[in-house]
């Protein structure tokens, strides 16, 4: 796969999100800030400072869906950031990281605990994974996840992944019908590095950013790796779909010691799994 520098200049690129007017949203978690980078290559700044945002996905009402030290949405009229959820009493939840959504509109995020800043692979207290409802309820439905990071739904939405970073592994839960995770367990390994942002395309293959690897590595239902995808920087930190036709790979990046961090993107073979709207309201619960 040829891959083509898009935009460069960031600290740490995170949680790249494609609309329907092929417009691109993303983070940067080391200087802060949203943005959104429109079909003719003009960035604008939505969020400034916010950090760090590590999860970004699209809301009904016209919100943007952010993550950081809360949850939080960012209205397009208003232009008005609106914390959400902000954690459960006892529970900690230093940083809100990345995120998907289901069918339903329910929003499942992950806590990274400790330090923001510092060494990767100092070690971290665990966090929690939470799932919001549109009703403005919380749930934690699974306790001690290491450093949440990617997430993602198989096709017939009875499958999570999940990638606990420090270990370099994409975690698998069962789905239950009533929406609860049972059977933790590993589905993938990333050799030499460490597991970031991921997702899934439409025949289920989970493309995972190999932090520190310079990779973004596919692996298929089974847990197999299929193909690995050379990006010009070790420093992976995401990876999404979008374009018409979902075949555009979008791979985001932090800096390095050559260059900063920056968006790259890649056509596909296989085109990704849309991602539900959330449906949360700006008047949710903690």
């Amino acid at each position: 796969m040829q891959v083509d520098l898009l935009d460069t200049g960031y600290g740490g690129v995170e949680g790249p999100r494609v609309d329907e007017h092929n417009r691109l949203y993303f983070s940067d978690v080391i200087d802060g800030g949203v943005f959104r980078r429109n079909a003719d290559g003009s960035v604008e700044t939505l969020i400034p400072r916010r950090m760090p945002v590590g999860g970004i996905a699209f809301n009904i009402g016209n919100n943007l869906l952010v993550t950081g030290p809360s949850v939080a949405l960012w209205n397009e009229t208003t232009r008005q950031l609106r914390d959400v959820f902000t954690g459960i009493p006892g529970r900690a939840s230093d940083n809100f990281n990345d995120l998907t959504v289901d069918d339903r509109g329910s929003v499942w995020i992950g806590t990274v605990n400790g330090h923001s800043v510092g060494p990767l692979d100092a070690p971290r207290p665990p966090g929690d994974l939470y799932r919001l409802d549109p009703d403005g309820s919380a749930t934690v439905v699974w306790e001690g996840v290491g450093t949440s990071n990617g997430l993602g739904f198989s096709p017939d939405g009875k499958l999570l992944y999940h990638c606990d970073t420090q270990p370099g592994h994409v975690m698998v839960y069962d789905v239950t019908a009533d929406r609860q995770l049972r059977d933790r367990r590993l589905f993938a390994k990333v050799e030499g590095g460490m597991t970031d942002g991921m997702t899934v395309d439409a025949e289920g293959g989970v493309w995972v950013a190999a932090l520190l690897v310079g990779e973004v590595q596919r692996f298929r239902p089974d847990g197999t790796l299929d193909r690995k995808v050379a990006i010009p920087q070790k420093k992976v930190l995401s990876v999404a779909f979008g374009g018409p036709d979902l075949r555009d790979l979008y791979v985001a990046t932090a800096l390095s010691r050559r260059m900063r961090g920056s968006i790259y993107r890649a056509r596909c073979d296989i085109p990704g799994l849309p991602l539900p709207m959330g449906r949360l309201s700006a008047g949710g619960g903690q």
